[in-house]
């Protein structure tokens, strides 16, 4: 699959309305045809992850952004259906708790990232503090800071801290995949009602949810502008067709195994003396009544 479509360019100025289709869905016009493509890469994803662990040299962090039923807890479980749990791990960012807004704003997000060997995704992410606190300023009054620049010189100041936060991390191992689900305004109306008109779904749905429609076009602004400063050569964003949840998954699993096959991952090679071991252990057992 070609992911150019989905990509941001680094250092380009994209605009949502005019360059991403939510609706987009390739090559793909059967439902069934992406379901047997995905299995393959959820059993692909199974394999890498074995080799990921052992080698224990990378980690790979997935960070998923959108609105509110895009369909991240959905892709989520699909695309991760195969993986290993004692090697994966997810963390879903709500509100920062009091601890945390005693802390730097990248705090939360350091202690929950992936070790060598695993797979770690974060449902939402510090993405959030140039986001919701960007429609919604007034939450800087509770963080606490010192000082902050006026006007937009904060968020151009947040944008090079994550740069190079990112750009630390990917040196040190960590890769970094982000992924924008892009869902339409009229496919999460949709979307919506059918949580407030299912039962066994009502749970899904929060009042909040409705609230935060008002600023759709504030929320628009606010991730053109994190793709357009953010999407660097070591962690660009992709951007994801999220009306059909379908082909969302499709898409997220195929890039996050193209991700893995990049790294050329081996499983560790033991040396003369680990070797004779083995073939020591091999006979004691063979030996045995």
């Amino acid at each position: 699959m070609d992911h150019d479509a989905f990509i941001v360019p680094p250092g380009s100025k994209i605009s949502l309305k005019k360059n991403y289709d939510p609706a987009y869905k390739t090559d793909f016009h059967e439902k069934a045809d992406a379901a047997i493509k995905l299995q393959e890469d959820v059993e692909r994803l199974a394999n890498y992850q074995n080799i990921l662990y052992a080698q224990n040299t990378y980690s790979l962090l997935i960070i998923f952004q959108a609105m509110d039923a895009a369909g991240k807890d959905s892709t989520i479980k699909h695309v991760t259906s195969g993986v290993n749990p004692q090697g994966f791990q997810v963390f879903s960012f709500k509100g920062p708790s009091a601890e945390e807004l005693d802390h730097d704003y990248l705090w939360r997000s350091m202690r929950a990232l992936p070790e060598r060997g695993r797979i770690g995704i974060f449902n939402r992410s510090y993405y959030e503090e140039v986001l919701v606190v960007r429609v919604h300023p007034e939450m800087l009054q509770k963080q606490q800071l010192p000082h902050f620049p006026d006007g937009k010189k904060i968020w151009k100041q947040r944008f090079g801290e994550i740069n190079n936060f990112e750009k630390y991390l990917v040196n040190n191992g960590v890769i970094i995949l982000k992924f924008f689900l892009n869902v339409s305004k009229s496919e999460q109306k949709k979307r919506f009602l059918e949580r407030i008109n299912s039962p066994e779904k009502n749970w899904k749905f929060s009042d909040n949810d409705v609230r935060e429609r008002v600023f759709w076009d504030d929320y628009m602004n606010a991730y053109e502008e994190v793709f357009n400063y953010t999407s660097t050569k070591w962690a660009p964003w992709y951007i994801i067709p999220a009306d059909r949840k379908w082909f969302t998954r499709l898409v997220v699993a195929n890039i996050i195994c193209t991700k893995l096959q990049e790294l050329n991952l081996q499983y560790p090679i033991f040396n003369e003396e680990h070797r004779q071991q083995l073939l020591q252990a091999k006979l004691i057992l063979e030996q045995e009544d």
